[in-house]
């Protein structure tokens, strides 16, 4: 039985990919409340103003004694000043005297100052003696060890800013407002599909000639790592029916991410359903791994069209959907760690492609970690890659290299 392909008639370079990728996403502007447990990570979509000071009143630094500072004039070892306790104040509770001359408070850290007092002398500049008065053997000025109220924040500033990304930190000083809640841009919600009738879910038994489905997990994580929300959907068989069908679901959410069925055999049927439903962008990229790679529109949806095999899928969610998916997302483009090392041996590249290859970094060297495009121990096994730009056919053993790490 002859087969019948429909082979990709024109590629398109990577730059120019990426580019028209770019030009048809944008961010979310959804918007949604969000505990503030769950605020980690999620991008501000709201200008937060402190509506009371933090501290909401004047409060000790030091464990020690509350003081008028007048009172320590010239204090010392040789000639101590003696004051009398008037009371003892914990954190959480309220001073019930003020200090006046001649006295102190005895005062943990953080706890409210009294009326009259207008520093802390540090309790290893103190001692009690025989009488129960206190000496003190240092002398402060007005305002130290004193935290004062609206210290960290005063009523009305804007402590944080739309666009901006909630870290630990961040999550903090909404906490320190007193807030349970904060308002967020919603994450892009993608949804992933495998297509094939060869592929099986993990834990199911495997037929002849049937794999299991590798890429529903490796594309899931990676929108997780890159601020989407990842949506699996059950595979779809090589039908247009049943691709129709699956589109269709997938439409509910901001983003559709399909694997399989993009290359050029007669049942890659997915190209037909982008193309009766929306737009086909483009339909190839002079890229190894990855040249079947799609791209479309429905409905105003970036649809990716990843190839089937579990490298390229991967690589390209890598350099193609995390671009697009951290813009959608409002966060900065992702920051790749990367090192320059030399060629442990010499590497051949597909001529007229630009190709991400996968290393691993031995000894101070790189070294090949790539198989095949349908192994993913071709990714898992690497630390990183290194592009070869489409005009380099080979890179000799020495070469300098820049590697990109996972």
């Amino acid at each position: 039985m002859t087969t019948k392909m429909r082979p990709i008639r024109q590629t398109i370079p990577l730059g120019e990919a990426r580019a028209l990728i770019d030009a048809a996403v944008g961010p979310i502007q959804r918007v949604e409340r969000l505990p503030l447990r769950d605020a980690s990570g999620r991008v501000l979509a709201a200008d937060v103003v402190a509506a009371a000071d933090v501290p909401p009143f004047r409060r000790a630094a030091m464990d020690g004694y509350a003081v008028r500072a007048e009172d320590t004039s010239d204090a010392s070892r040789a000639s101590p000043r003696r004051l009398a306790c008037i009371e003892q104040v914990f954190t959480g509770q309220m001073p019930a005297r003020p200090v006046g001359p001649g006295e102190c408070t005895d005062i943990a850290t953080g706890a409210p100052m009294p009326a009259g007092a207008d520093a802390v002398v540090m309790v290893e500049d103190t001692e009690l003696d025989s009488t129960g008065r206190v000496r003190v053997f240092a002398s402060v000025a007005p305002g130290q060890n004193v935290g004062r109220q609206g210290a960290d924040i005063q009523r009305g500033q804007t402590v944080l800013r739309a666009g901006e990304v909630l870290n630990a930190s961040r999550v903090g000083a909404l906490a320190a407002l007193g807030l349970t809640a904060v308002e967020a841009f919603a994450r892009p919600r993608v949804a992933i599909l495998s297509t094939g009738n060869e592929i099986v879910d993990p834990g199911q038994p495997l037929a002849p000639g049937q794999i299991y489905d590798i890429n529903r997990f490796t594309v899931a994580a990676v929108v997780a790592e890159h601020g989407g929300e990842p949506v699996a959907y059950r595979t779809a068989s090589d039908t247009l029916e049943d691709l129709s069908r699956a589109v269709d679901e997938c439409l509910e959410q901001d983003v559709l991410v399909f694997s399989g069925g993009s290359s050029v055999g007669e049942r890659d049927l997915i190209l037909d359903v982008i193309a009766a439903k929306g737009q086909v962008v483009f339909h190839g990229i002079a890229l190894k791994p990855g040249k079947p790679t799609a791209f479309g529109i429905i409905a105003d949806k970036p649809v990716f069209g990843l190839p089937g095999y579990p490298t390229s899928c991967l690589t390209n969610a890598y350099i193609l959907v995390v671009p697009a998916l951290r813009r959608m997302a409002r966060l900065a483009p992702h920051a790749t760690r990367s090192l320059t090392l030399p060629v442990g041996q010499r590497i051949v590249s597909a001529a007229g492609r630009h190709q991400i290859y996968t290393v691993r970094v031995v000894g101070g060297e790189v070294l090949p970690a790539f198989k095949a495009s349908g192994d993913i121990t071709s990714m898992s096994q690497a630390d990183g890659y290194i592009e070869i730009p489409s005009d380099v056919h080979i890179v000799e053993a020495g070469a300098l290299v820049d590697v990109k790490l996972f």
